[in-house]
């Protein structure tokens, strides 16, 4: 009787740690968290998309999404992504200040974990400037 309950005990806590494992609520996974827009013409392609996928059991919110400054701008989901669904954060960089940058997005959900840092990152170049042309003196002779 005595092995009987033991070995009942062991399979009941065995479930019940199986369970616990696989109640990881929502887990946000992205594709990649830093994009390169590389070497860029200044008023070029502001927008970059991070693509992400709940692979959790339980429904993902995104409660806020904060650029590093007012140049960065996120774009996100407002609506819960459910388990197995995939979703984007849409990233506008502006694209009229001229040089390297480094920005992050930082965003809050409710995961366990509940921060994801995205980083992008490039250098916006400035128009090339044209060389001075001397003026035409439209064929008159002096």
């Amino acid at each position: 009787m005595k092995q009987i309950l033991s070995v009942l005990a062991f399979v009941l806590v065995g479930a019940f740690c199986a369970t616990a494992q696989n109640a990881a609520g929502a887990v946000m996974t992205f594709d990649v968290t830093t994009i390169d827009y590389g070497s860029i013409d200044k008023g070029g392609d502001p927008i970059r998309k991070f693509k992400f996928t709940n692979t959790g059991n339980e429904p993902l919110i995104i409660k806020t999404a904060k650029g590093s400054c007012g140049c960065t701008v996120p774009t996100y989901p407002k609506e819960p992504i459910m388990p197995g669904e995939s979703n984007v954060i849409e990233v506008r960089y502006d694209t009229q200040r001229v040089g390297p940058f480094t920005k992050t997005v930082t965003l809050t959900t409710n995961e366990t974990s509940d921060t994801h840092t995205l980083t992008i990152k490039g250098d916006v170049k400035a128009p090339a400037t044209q060389e001075s042309v001397p003026a035409s003196t439209g064929g008159i002779k002096g």
